[in-house]
């Protein structure tokens, strides 16, 4: 596999100029870096006009990768499964468990790799294929450092199993010789095939013995003469003893075993049995551990790591997990030689092998692109109570740390931005905090985005953003003359002083147009209208409206009377209640009362004493219909 590359991009901004000496960063909103730029304006000269404008650099550039949303959206259903099964995590099954959330992340590593792999072979554009390349490359050292993580850590496997799980890492993650394996088997006689021995070596060096062996017998078919070398080594690959993963084997079962296996492979080798063929006599020196003859190999190890997974194949199968970082520091030093400074992979690696949580999770934040691996990660550790004694680097819980984070940097897309709500309910400290912060900036774009918006915040019982989405998603209807979505805002708002604007908007519309706009809303305000008594008046008017369209006259005159009486309905609206009274005061039977037409006068007086010319002309037009309907 690819180096993890680490080198941070030297960032060039277009029109900055770094000899001005100017202070030009500062941060900007949804986790971005605005700097201010000079660009010339076309045809002047270097000392012509120029106009200011803005760069800016986004912190979490990975979450606009497509390719990368499958990691980012399935990883959150694994997450909030976890959350959620932690009262259920008990006994012996609970590591079983854990090693399964485990596994299921790196499924998913493993599928976006896949997926970024065929977007790379695809891709026409050669700067995008790099692009996908170097994805392929970084989702790879996270796999590859993950399922270290979960052998050592998560499934803490001990002396025995220990090895077996790091052989299979080993074959899992060194696939550079796959290829090679396969050109030797489909040839028409891999015995003959230049590669042959190369492909048995890899067999050996990743305790694939069977492979190995069923390989040598094709030797041995077209070469009768290795015959008796041949059944020897074969005998000496098929009696190898392994640990077991059950209990059936004690640990020192395994060694005398072992013990006496090396020493038969010992003695043959002493004997010259097979000298006589280099190939088979490299072999049984890498049977017996031999780590110059392991060497040798070293370009088909490819890595370090390789080698002392095969150095202690064959030398201390039964390593113990606490001796993992001495046979790890020496088999680096021997394999690199001193030719070459470790990377940044082969740092947390070895962190790793240390048994360094904080170390592993430190070099990965540095190293990695994004914050999606250490969140995960450092969350699965915490579930399995290891992290308890690393939090004092944080001043803080650094799985909480690391989450926030993690969700921050979601929140600044345009739609991963519901994922990270999530991730903020899982942190009990600071979480509903960072929560509110970035909710506020969530742009509003549409309302169904609102929606979304606020019933997140409802469901939270933030009431002060409830409130403060709904009075921006108010003004938003208000300002294009859309007034029932306007109202039904305010309303949820519990807004009064701006439900009462609205229906005084309503009612001016209805005063030069003749008629209401969005019936609907109105007809069903329900106990909503008592919000304000504007709005009480907007809802009772209509329903008198209502009544007096179905010929409910009498139901309509005592609403009509009541909405001037109690005094709900504003003053200058008088006029058109009493204008609205004069058909039913026409009717041939009788609907007002003496005592209701009496009602009815009074008010007129009260809107027209002492008021102008104007109203006092509407007061000789009204009255005498009044008067004659009292009569």
């Amino acid at each position: 596999m690819e180096e993890l590359d680490v080198e941070p991009p030297l960032l060039v901004v277009p029109g900055a100029d770094p000899s001005a000496r100017q202070l030009c960063f500062a941060w900007g909103p949804a986790e971005a870096l605005v700097c201010e730029t000079l660009f010339g304006s076309r045809g002047t000269g270097e000392g012509g006009p120029s106009s200011s404008r803005l760069f800016v650099v986004r912190k979490d550039q990975d979450i606009y990768i497509q390719t990368l949303r499958k990691l980012f959206n399935e990883s959150h259903g694994i997450f909030i499964g976890l959350q959620r099964s932690e009262e259920e995590l008990a006994g012996k099954s609970r590591k079983a468990q854990l090693v399964q959330v485990s596994k299921n992340y790196r499924s998913v590593i493993r599928a976006c790799m896949e997926d970024m792999h065929q977007a790379a072979i695809s891709a026409r554009d050669p700067a995008l294929h790099s692009q996908y390349s170097t994805q392929v490359s970084i989702l790879s050292a996270m796999e590859l450092i993950w399922n270290l993580c979960e052998i050592l850590f998560v499934e803490a496997a001990a002396a025995g199993p220990l090895l077996l799980r790091l052989l299979d890492w080993v074959r899992l993650h060194v696939c550079d010789v796959d290829n090679m394996v396969r050109e030797v088997l489909s040839s028409e006689n891999p015995s003959k095939h230049e590669l042959f021995w190369n492909v048995v070596d890899v067999f050996v060096l990743q305790g694939r013995m069977d492979e190995a062996r069923h390989l040598l017998s094709k030797e041995v078919s077209a070469n009768p003469t290795s015959m008796n070398m041949y059944k020897i080594l074969d005998d000496l690959m098929k009696k190898m003893p392994v640990p077991s993963l059950s209990n059936t084997q004690t640990l020192t079962e395994m060694e005398l075993k072992w013990q006496h296996w090396h020493e038969e492979c010992q003695r043959y080798l002493q004997d010259g049995t097979f000298a006589s063929n280099s190939h088979m006599e490299s072999i049984c020196k890498i049977l017996l551990g031999d780590e110059d003859a392991i060497l040798e190999k070293k370009e088909l190890l490819t890595t370090w790591y390789h080698f002392l997974v095969t150095r202690l194949l064959y030398s201390h199968p039964t390593v113990k997990p606490m001796e993992l970082r001495f046979y790890a520091q020496s088999s680096m030093d021997l394999f690199l030689g001193g030719e070459s400074s470790p990377e940044p992979l082969d740092t947390i690696l070895m962190a790793a092998f240390e048994f360094e949580m904080h170390q592993v999770i430190k070099e990965c934040s540095i190293a990695l692109s994004n914050w999606w691996f250490v969140a995960h990660l450092t969350d699965l550790l915490d579930h399995c109570k290891l992290l308890q004694s690393h939090n004092l680097y944080f001043g803080s819980n650094m799985r909480e740390f690391l989450l926030l984070e993690y969700a921050s940097g979601l929140f600044s897309h345009h739609s991963l931005w519901q994922l990270g709500v999530d991730y903020f309910d899982h942190c009990p400290e600071y979480g509903r905090v960072y929560l509110e912060l970035h909710i506020e900036r969530i742009p509003l774009n549409t309302e169904q985005k609102a929606l979304k918006v606020l019933r997140i915040c409802e469901q939270r019982q933030m009431h002060e953003q409830v409130r403060s989405i709904c009075k921006i998603m108010a003004m938003k209807a208000l300002r294009n003359n859309r007034l029932g979505s306007a109202l039904s805002w305010s309303i949820r708002a519990k807004d009064a002083a701006f439900a009462t604007l609205i229906s005084d908007r309503f009612l001016k519309d209805y005063c030069e147009r003749g008629s209401f706009s969005d019936l609907d809303l109105i007809d069903n305000l329900g106990p909503s209208m008592l919000l304000s008594d504007r709005l009480t008046f907007l809802g009772k008017y209509r329903e008198f409206h209502r009544l007096y369209g179905e010929k409910r006259f009498s139901e309509a005159a005592r609403l009509l009377l009541m909405l001037m009486t109690a005094r709900i309905a504003p003053r200058s609206f008088w006029m058109t209640l009493l204008t609205d009274a004069l058909p039913l005061l026409e009717q041939k039977e009788v609907i007002f009362s003496a005592e209701q037409t009496y009602e009815l006068m009074r008010c007129l007086e009260d809107l027209t004493a002492g008021k102008s010319d104007k109203q006092k002309f509407q007061r000789e037009t009204l009255l005498p219909g009044v008067v004659c309907a009292a009569a």
